[in-house]
């Protein structure tokens, strides 16, 4: 299978499995990850999601240009028939981390900024080639690298196509860590435990409202704020959480 799904404790791991194609994404990886984000998505019992790839050298090496390209030609004009994921199409507030594993290129990248953590181990490579093949990044990376980065380094990179190290990646802000490889999957498992031990409602309202709030207005973005906030207040959860801060014990929440 081109994709490993599996969930664990309130963390469901996605996992790239190409190895033979340093994880490329087949048409068929996009439909079985269309399936798998939609089940994480939809199961109440799952808080965060850990997507990752096969093996030491890749995260993603982008799409495979023998099955990909002309998957997307004969969708010419109808870009939207594509499986919906989290780079396009998919609506998605519960947190998702990315431990890249290797390199992450072109939709590989791409994939890396859609997710909301991003932790690296030292090896990884990050770069969006797709400036050398007479394309540009179509899976977001034109529009979400300039939003993560200061705008003259994403130029930099969109326009050469040239890789950063993982060291580059987290000076830039690219990143939220770099570690050995051994420690990548501990450290995204343990960052998703604490996140699955925190109000559910309430990591999704704050996710939703950063990520919204970049397409309005500041004060547009602070009404968003305000109605969420709104929800919240009146949540189970919020009272769990504020007796449970009052009386010195961990809370239970139960997403409502």
């Amino acid at each position: 299978m081109p994709l490993q799904y599996e969930k664990k404790d309130k963390i469901a791991f996605i996992t790239l499995n190409r190895r033979e194609a340093f994880n490329a994404i087949d048409p068929t990886t996009l439909e079985e990850m269309n399936t798998a984000l939609t089940d994480f998505r939809d199961d109440d019992n799952c808080l965060v999601a850990i997507v990752t790839g096969t093996g030491e050298k890749a995260f993603c090496a982008g799409a495979d240009i023998k099955t990909t390209i002309p998957f997307l030609r004969d969708l010419r004009g109808e870009w939207w028939r594509q499986p919906a994921t989290l780079m396009r199409g998919l609506e998605l507030w519960k947190p998702v981390i990315a431990a890249v594993n290797g390199i992450a290129l072109g939709g590989g990248l791409e994939l890396v900024l859609s997710c909301d953590l991003r932790i690296a181990a030292q090896n990884a490579r990050f770069g969006v080639p797709e400036v050398k093949l007479g394309l540009i990044p179509g899976w977001g990376g034109t529009q979400r690298l300039p939003r993560a980065i200061p705008s003259a380094k994403a130029a930099e990179m969109l326009f050469f196509g040239d890789p950063i190290d993982a060291d580059e990646a987290y000076r830039i802000g690219l990143v939220n860590r770099v570690v050995p490889q051994d420690q990548l999957i501990p450290t995204a498992t343990e960052w998703a435990q604490k996140l699955a031990e925190l109000p559910p409602l309430a990591v999704r309202g704050a996710k939703e409202a950063m990520i919204r709030g970049t397409e309005m207005s500041l004060d547009e973005g602070l009404l968003l704020e305000a109605k969420i906030e709104d929800f919240l207040v009146k949540s189970e959860d919020c009272v769990e959480g504020c007796n449970s801060f009052v009386e010195k014990r961990k809370g239970v929440f139960k997403g409502r």
